[in-house]
């Protein structure tokens, strides 16, 4: 009898176990993701946005854009996006699951596709820095997208 009640007790901390880390993962677009895997994405395009800003920056200090309200919009928008990646950033590490932010992932990504149409209308060299550091940028926002089976941006 008390070996039957060991193997019960044995049975349901086995299962209470393995339940607490599926909280953290799940499967999107038929790749399984674990919390961690979508924190390191998100770092990743933080990292990425912050070095595409210091290229915009530098390019446009260079250009006839330099001193310009154009230059200032440009500037705004892609301030714009890095505040709401922090917010995603933020909201993530407080959130039990990764599918919770997918809500604050749709921000990011309507944010980012205004930088794309900047980057796509504007006249940055092909293949200069601004935007090959966009390009970076945006397939790991593609990616991110893919995790939250979210719309993609165009290149």
């Amino acid at each position: 009898m008390k070996s039957k009640l060991l193997l019960t007790l044995f049975a349901i901390c086995g299962l209470l176990a393995f339940s607490q880390p599926s909280l953290a993962q799940g499967t999107a677009r038929g790749q399984f993701y674990t919390k961690a895997d979508v924190e390191r994405i998100i770092k990743r395009v933080e990292d990425r946005s912050d070095a595409f800003r210091k290229v915009v920056d530098k390019s446009l200090d260079k250009s006839a854009l330099d001193g310009t309200r154009r230059e200032d919009n440009i500037n705004e928008q892609i301030k714009e996006l890095e505040n709401a990646i922090d917010k995603l950033k933020k909201d993530f590490s407080r959130a039990n699951t990764w599918q919770e932010t997918r809500e604050q992932v749709q921000t990011v990504l309507n944010e980012a596709d205004e930088v794309n149409g900047i980057v796509r209308r504007g006249r940055w060299k092909r293949g200069g820095p601004v935007k090959s550091e966009w390009a970076l940028v945006r397939n790991d926002l593609n990616r991110l997208a893919g995790v939250y089976n979210l719309r993609q941006l165009v290149p």
